[in-house]
């Protein structure tokens, strides 16, 4: 059994993956991508955060999240999203017997990982980090044709230029 221990920090901000179940590419679906959208609206409404970037792939997703000051409950507000997008789509008959017991639907794999920011070069990495993901996987040629992502939002307000990242041939200069 891990020992892990989470860095809680009020108010910071914080990188994250999640991973779906086995890895299925299941999260841009639509029915699940509105599942998702709806879970993290009711979550917002009770436990507040500024989302500074997201991009959805389809068997995991990385977001920025800022958390408002005197707070650092993020483990709260994932574990409530994983369960209400679950319970929002149709159950499977192949959930393991020990996810049953821990009333874990298959959608998510167990944890996420996360990484609090440290400065504005490292919140900056990161988002060009989760922006450059779906070009990294192969899933397009140009961050720009990626539909789930914040990045459109971003380009609107004058974050990035629509051109950011070229094509895939450039293979951008991020790390994991």
């Amino acid at each position: 059994m891990s020992d892990y221990r989470r860095a809680r920090e009020q108010g910071a901000c914080y990188f994250f993956t999640l991973v779906s179940h086995q890895r299925r590419p299941l999260l841009t679906e639509a029915p699940v991508r509105a599942a998702l959208r709806g879970a993290i609206e009711q979550v917002r409404r009770g436990y507040p955060f500024a989302i500074h970037g997201w991009v959805l792939l389809p068997d995991h997703l990385h977001c920025l999240w800022q958390l408002p000051p005197g707070d650092a409950e993020f483990g709260l507000r994932w574990s409530m999203i994983k369960r209400l997008t679950s319970q929002a789509l149709p159950q499977s008959d192949g959930i393991s017997l020990s996810r049953r017991l821990r009333r874990e639907a298959g959608l998510w794999q167990r944890r996420f990982w996360e990484h609090r920011i440290c400065d504005e070069q490292d919140l900056h990495r990161h988002l060009d980090y989760l922006h450059w993901n779906p070009v990294r996987h192969g899933l397009v040629q140009q961050v720009v044709d990626w539909p789930w992502s914040s990045f459109h939002r971003l380009v609107r307000e004058g974050v990035y230029p629509a051109d950011w990242g070229g094509v895939a041939e450039d293979e951008g200069a991020f790390g994991e």
